[in-house]
């Protein structure tokens, strides 16, 4: 569970007040801003350290570790942008604060490598590698929010993970602080390697040692309980740490999609990627969610770049909100809407508006390959009960990407007493079940007088639902724990994940049972005593959540549509 009652004593604050270079805050405005992040809690830490270098973070973790026995509230949380929508980054103890020093990164273009440390924010990085024309493209749908901790600690996937993949798909190393004070570099070791470092009479040998010992003990359990779904960031990926095919071990598996808690990331190496520059898009629009599966499972064939879908709802929520989207495009309103024509005539020959609309874009060398590869999408979807618009290029399409992306962010700045309540909001399921699943989401949610709108990767089955609620009404609290039970059994009985790419946190850890089962849960509890035998590292995520937590919620709900 989350530390009560925590309070940051004296000799402790003396202690690194002495000792870190970096800045101290406490009871101020920083410390108000890091008490939340994009989900519906509130948690007000003690203390924020902005270490200003990996020392003063082998400080913190040495000094909480000297002190944690004779004050057990203490603990340390990592946080970088603060874009999370679980309640990752939130603690009462101490924040470790990244954006401000530890926001070094060189791009090495040749390699197509990229070393950063965790408060690079990834528009930054971006700036540097995309005239190069590279990336790093499981980057989120917050790209120009997020930051490189958040990303790779919870092993993020955006609209390109179809083609690319996740986060973890592209980690070569990291470099973390463990428990006792020490920076370690964790990446794919050979056997030979790994005897090595099995040998070594130190933490790091330890937990060598003790991870691949638990592997090799329970490995039946733990490929029958890894997520067969495209997309997972819940749990520890203890299946991803030894490739029998290969021989390799690799703990920085383990350490993507962590959130923190088996120690403090200090520097990561990013795989990039040589991005195809000419891009098209094809918007098909459905009557109803049934054809989706055929539709999609087709055009995973054709080795697209993405494809996004959202609701009714979504693209009335756009039009709805036309001024603002013309804005973020800085174009003139009526020049903007007259772009929207085809749509409407496309909704005359439906009789109605679309259910579900998807965004089908395909990424080649030229533009030649590109035009080819839609017309093949084109063709492929002639005998389907679809209605499409011929293949936009980039220009074209940015209204449909500006209404995916900024989805979210319209629902929690422009609703009106009702705002965004991201709590069932990133299950992944078998894109075939979709149209099964769905219903029976929304069904639980009329039942409970929820409305909600949905966007999300439909070429994973990777969906979004973003209810709207009035959050100021305790009536309406005292929803979400309910709602939030049966959604996740619902997820557990379809064998999805209860998240793709947003992960656990305060949210999601207490469901993390219902999906892995108790065997698999009791392992995750081994691993986090492994590298954390103390409980400093982000307590109450991954491991030893508790319904208790969301008590979290009220104190955030008040006058604040954040």
């Amino acid at each position: 569970m989350l530390p009560s009652n925590a309070n940051v004593p004296e000799p402790v604050l003396h202690a690194l007040t002495n000792s870190v270079a970096g800045d101290i805050h406490v009871g101020d405005a920083l410390v108000k801003e890091y008490s939340r992040d994009w989900s519906l809690f509130a948690v007000e830490p003690q203390l924020v350290v902005e270490p200003k270098t990996v020392e003063d973070i082998k400080t913190v973790v040495t000094t909480v570790a000297k002190y944690k026995a004779e004050f057990p509230a203490l603990s340390i949380t990592g946080r970088s942008a603060g874009t999370d929508m679980t309640g990752g980054p939130l603690n009462e103890s101490i924040i470790l604060g990244c954006t401000k020093y530890l926001n070094y990164f060189s791009v090495d273009a040749a390699a197509l490598r990229a070393t950063l440390q965790p408060g690079v924010f990834y528009r930054d990085f971006e700036a540097e590698a995309g005239p190069l024309a590279l990336s790093m493209p499981s980057y989120p749908a917050s790209k120009s929010l997020s930051a490189v901790g958040g990303i790779t600690m919870n092993n993020s996937g955006g609209e390109r993970t179809l083609r690319y993949g996740q986060t973890r798909d592209f980690v070569d190393q990291v470099k973390m602080v463990l428990a006792d004070g020490n920076e370690y570099t964790f990446g794919p070791l050979t056997r030979n390697e790994l005897a090595a470092k099995r040998a070594l009479s130190t933490f790091e040998g330890q937990v060598y040692r003790d991870i691949a010992d638990l592997i090799d003990e329970h490995w039946d359990v733990i490929q029958a309980a890894a997520p067969t779904v495209s997309k997972n960031s819940s749990g520890y990926a203890l299946w991803r740490v030894y490739d029998a095919e290969s021989g390799t071990f690799d703990l920085a598996q383990l350490f993507v999609g962590s959130q923190g808690t088996l120690g403090i990331l200090t520097e990561v190496t990013w795989r990039l990627v040589v991005d195809k520059p000419h891009r098209r898009t094809i918007p098909i629009f459905f009557k109803d969610w049934s054809d989706m599966p055929d539709v999609v499972n087709q055009l995973r064939e054709h080795d697209l770049e993405t494809l996004e879908a959202f609701d009714d709802e979504t693209l009335l929520l756009g039009i709805r909100f036309m001024p603002q989207i013309a804005k973020l495009v800085g174009e003139n309103i009526l020049l903007f809407a007259w772009r929207f024509w085809p749509e409407a005539m496309i909704g005359i020959r439906m009789l109605g508006v679309p259910k579900l609309i998807i965004l089908a874009e395909v990424a080649e060398e030229t533009p030649a390959a590109a035009d080819a590869k839609a017309a093949d999408v084109v063709a492929a979807l002639a005998s389907h009960r679809v209605w499409l618009r011929p293949p936009l290029d980039e220009q074209a399409a940015e209204k449909y990407w500006l209404m995916r992306r900024n989805s979210f962010k319209i629902l929690t700045e422009q609703t009106k007493g009702k705002r965004s309540a991201p709590f069932v909001e990133d299950f992944c399921i078998d894109p075939d079940l979709v149209p099964e699943f769905l219903p029976k989401a929304f069904a639980l949610l009329k039942r409970h007088g929820i409305k909600a709108n949905i966007a999300g990767h439909a070429g994973n089955g990777n969906f979004h639902i973003i209810p709207l609620m009035d959050l100021r009404q305790e009536s309406e609290q005292t929803k979400i724990l309910p709602v939030a039970d049966e959604f996740y059994a619902l997820v557990a009985e379809y064998h999805g994940s209860i998240s793709a790419e947003h992960n656990d946190g305060i949210l999601r850890t207490p469901y993390l049972e219902g999906m892995f089962g108790a065997k698999m849960t009791a392992l995750f509890a081994a691993v986090k005593h492994i590298f954390d035998p103390q409980n400093i590292f982000n307590p109450g995520k991954k491991v030893a959540g508790s319904r208790d937590a969301r008590a979290y919620l009220r104190d955030h709900i008040a006058g604040s549509n954040r």
